[in-house]
């Protein structure tokens, strides 16, 4: 399970670290409770806080890489803080709510941009190849591909999990084409970090579920 208050202290350390002042009234604390609750809610069993956690313990991996950690940081926050498995408009919203709360908590236009940029990048995880700050978090939140042979198992019976309204035969079929269309990437990750340590084993993990559903 997520520790609840080491996320609340680290939301509060990037918060205060992605602002110019401490010039804002309202208590920095709120946005961070705010979100958990957002990653708490009832119909996720992957994009939880345990996600959110794992994204931001792999940006603590990745940071020489990126040219604004805060942002980074931030926009793991809300790359999924609103999730709703049977829409395709989560990240455009996650980005939306970005947009909204950041200036709010005193964080600057620019940054705030960069973090809506970010967020809407999870969409694709194509960054460019002189996106620092992309690379750095779409490889976080894709790191759970390079997961030893356990955790990626419970990775994709939790994504199950949260498809459960869609019949088997129509997920396997989705999931086999998503799994072939990442196998078919020259890199699933930019920085040089994620290309040595995890590229060979996501590329076996995502084989061998292709595998799996093929039988």
């Amino acid at each position: 399970m997520a520790d609840l208050e080491d996320l609340r202290s680290r939301w509060l350390r990037t918060l205060l670290a992605a602002r110019e002042d401490d010039s804002c009234a309202i208590a920095p604390e709120r946005y961070g409770d705010a979100l958990l609750r957002r990653w708490s809610e009832p119909q996720r069993r992957y994009h939880t806080v345990e996600h959110l956690a794992a994204v931001l313990a792999h940006i603590d991996v990745l940071q020489e890489y990126a040219d604004d950690v805060p942002a980074v940081r931030l926009a793991a926050w809300f790359h999924d803080a609103v999730y709703l498995p049977e829409r395709s408009t989560n990240e455009e919203r996650s980005a939306r709510l970005a947009e909204r709360a950041l200036p709010e908590a005193g964080v600057p236009a620019e940054r705030t941009a960069e973090v809506a940029r970010l967020v809407r990048l999870t969409t694709t995880h194509a960054p460019a190849p002189d996106d620092r700050n992309g690379q750095v978090l779409c490889d976080a939140d894709l790191a759970i591909l390079a997961a030893p042979p356990s955790a990626y198992a419970a990775y994709t019976a939790a994504v199950r999990e949260e498809y459960h309204f869609v019949p088997n035969d129509a997920f396997r079929a989705g999931r086999s084409a998503v799994l072939r269309q990442l196998l078919d990437l020259p890199h699933l990750f930019s920085t040089p970090y994620g290309k040595e340590k995890w590229e060979a084993t996501a590329r076996y993990n995502l084989s061998c579920e292709l595998e799996m559903l093929s039988l």
